[in-house]
């Protein structure tokens, strides 16, 4: 959606949101020459804290090519530019050739609005990522600092009613190789600024928070654990509270209380309170049942969110949803569209899940965490999520060896839990990307085995995993795989390794190289996290780079791993093309086809292309996956 639909969106919501009484704040969106009147809006992620509304524009954007912003006085909102919503990427029209290259290598991009809150008290600023290192100030004073994509970071304030207060963010996306050398490797285009929703929510004197759902099944009935934090935000006196909740479903409505707690002044506490669904409405694919939960404090703050009753589980090697056998196929994906880059709109959003649809795809796999909105989607069409936490290397690299970056990665997996735990879809915690042999070295191994622990205690319903770099696996697995419950496999079978060999050695060295991965972890769940092959229009359909080859590449490797029933799933590389950056031409790829022709800058080993049109791989994929339904047995 480009801006003028989206600021067209905007302004047919002004009115509705207007009305919704006392509890509303309202945005005014200083404009390039002067304030613009607009309304705070629904967020597109509906789950969350009540009485959210996304700060969504408009915003005055600018780039700041001297950093001379600062100096200048743009903390004070003193800066004209263009109008935009938000999300908005800074550099995202633009991903390929010379224009691609200069936006790759990132810049600083500024944005400011204002926010009128129509009463005074406090309030919850929230934003959901800003790439890569974000300052934020409100009426010239700095409020916060932040670095890193994905991550949301938020700060509490003290608004005064009637009075318009100046917001300004200062995003700085420079210097992309400087990023991967500390543990924020993008795998993909360096896209930068306010790219996921801006929310805006009053605070009540006490909150709840961070809440977290766990079902197990017992003779027809599921037996809900459901914890949450309360916090007292009472900085002067102590309280006793008892917050309750409730599941909804259909007209049913199963209500429940949390223990009562006393906090002191400011004090958090833990509460958990279990729940039992006689003839639960179960959450999995081909059927994604689910049920509004909402928890509320004596105060009346709440939460609200739909959440899924499922049981997963494993026995040895076997992955169990619902008491049956299951089996993932689908496809990975970026958070990426032509135009919007990872600042994804709803429309965005509501593509790539239908584009996972349309493969018949039960499981998609992300690098990175991914954007509540997506995730809610994805929950609604019962889509698991394989899902990628805490730092992202290149393969086999592993950055955050230091002691502050080693805290780091471990924060970032908190936060990434903390924030995503709710989601019936994600079905695991994936702690790296692509392990050389058994790990870079101790710290990469202390990583895995404590957050592992951590997880285990803290979201036992989900699987910790590793994934392993295929070319690159170890002799014999050592302490790095120890306590995850599953490996998964990149397998270039066929693209960076054999695409010059015959058809008949490639199905060969397919077969042998999954065999021996499944021996390696007898006791593990196993999947093929990563297989495919390049395509576009420039090489011959049936030689490595055509669409012909593409799609028999696929279909091979589809018959190989269905046939081995030790392997509990497969997932293509990739749903769609994505921008990289402009540097990439292949990889090695070009060692054993040097005849090739690449898109530089895009990786196009999607099933659809950048603009989103399938290409005839998606159709074979869909016609294999089809055959496999919901991958329950």
């Amino acid at each position: 959606m480009g801006k003028g639909a989206r600021l067209a969106v905007l302004s047919a919501v002004i009115a509705a949101v207007l009305a919704c009484g006392a509890g509303a704040a309202v945005v005014l969106g200083a404009g390039a020459s002067g304030p613009v009147g607009e309304a705070l809006v629904a967020p597109t992620a509906s789950g969350g804290p009540d009485g959210r509304l996304a700060v969504a524009g408009p915003w005055v954007m600018t780039d700041d090519p001297s950093d001379a912003g600062e100096r200048d006085g743009w903390s004070q909102g003193g800066f004209d530019g263009a109008l935009t919503s938000v999300p908005r990427v800074a550099n995202a029209a633009t991903i390929t050739g010379a224009t691609g290259f200069a936006a790759w290598r990132g810049a600083i991009t500024w944005y400011r609005t204002t926010l009128t809150a129509p009463r005074t008290g406090s309030y919850t600023l929230r934003f959901e990522s800003v790439h890569h290192i974000a300052t934020v100030w409100l009426d010239g004073r700095q409020i916060a600092t932040h670095t890193g994509a994905y991550l949301p970071f938020e700060v509490n304030l003290r608004l005064r009613g009637g009075i318009e207060h100046r917001l300004v963010v200062r995003a700085d996306y420079r210097y992309p190789t400087r990023q991967k050398r500390t543990g924020w490797h993008r795998t993909w285009f360096n896209y930068g600024g306010i790219n996921r929703e801006v929310t805006l929510r009053p605070l009540a004197r006490s909150e709840v928070e961070a809440p977290a759902v766990r079902t197990r099944l017992s003779r027809g009935a599921a037996i809900v654990d459901v914890s949450a934090s309360v916090r007292n935000r009472d900085s002067r006196e102590s309280r006793d509270l008892q917050a309750r909740g409730s599941f909804t479903r259909a007209g049913r409505v199963i209500a429940f209380r949390f223990p009562r707690v006393h906090l002191g002044p400011g004090e958090t506490r833990r509460v958990s309170a279990r729940v039992v669904v006689s003839t639960p409405a179960l959450w999995q694919p081909g059927s994604p049942s689910l049920y509004s939960m909402h928890l509320v404090t004596p105060d009346g703050a709440g939460w609200t969110q739909a959440v899924g009753l499922r049981e997963l589980k494993r026995d040895g090697r076997t992955l169990l949803l619902n008491g049956k056998r299951l089996r993932l196929h689908g496809a990975s994906i970026h958070e990426d569209a032509e135009g919007d880059g990872d600042g994804l709109s709803a429309t965005d959003m509501d593509n790539i899940v239908a584009d996972l649809k349309a493969i018949g795809a039960n499981a998609t796999r992300a690098q990175h965490p991914l954007s509540p909105g997506l995730l809610e989607r994805l929950d609604r069409a019962g889509i698991m999520v394989w899902q990628g936490i805490g730092p992202v290397d290149a393969p086999g690299a592993w950055t955050s060896s230091t002691p502050a970056l080693a805290h780091a990665a471990r924060e970032r997996v908190r936060l990434s839990v903390r924030q995503l735990q709710l989601h019936p879809s994600i079905v695991a915690w994936n702690l790296v990307n692509e392990i050389a042999g058994n790990g870079h070295d101790d710290s990469q191994v202390a990583y895995v085995r404590d957050m592992a622990h951590e997880l285990h205690r803290r979201d036992p319903g989900r699987l910790v995993a590793v994934d392993l770099w295929g070319s690159h696996p170890p002799s014999d697995p050592g302490l790095i795989y120890k306590d995850v419950d599953a490996v998964t496999l990149t397998n270039y079978i066929g693209w960076y390794e054999g695409a010059d060999e015959s058809r008949k050695a490639i199905a060969a060295r397919l077969h042998s190289t999954v065999l021996g991965f499944t021996r390696l972890f007898p006791r593990k769940v196993t999947l093929v996290s990563e297989f495919g092959a390049e395509a576009n229009a420039a090489n011959p359909s049936e030689t490595p780079g055509g669409y012909g080859y593409q799609s028999w590449l696929l279909r091979r490797h589809i018959a190989t791993y269905r046939a081995l029933p030790q392997l509990s799933g497969m997932l293509v590389w990739n749903l769609r093309d994505f921008g990289v950056a402009p540097t990439f031409a292949g990889g090695s790829i070009k060692k054993l086809i040097p005849n090739i022709s690449i898109t530089r800058g895009l990786n196009t080993k999607g099933l659809y292309d950048y603009a989103g049109h399938p290409k005839p791989a998606a159709s074979a994929v869909g016609n294999a996956f089809r055959r496999l339904g919901t991958g329950l047995n």
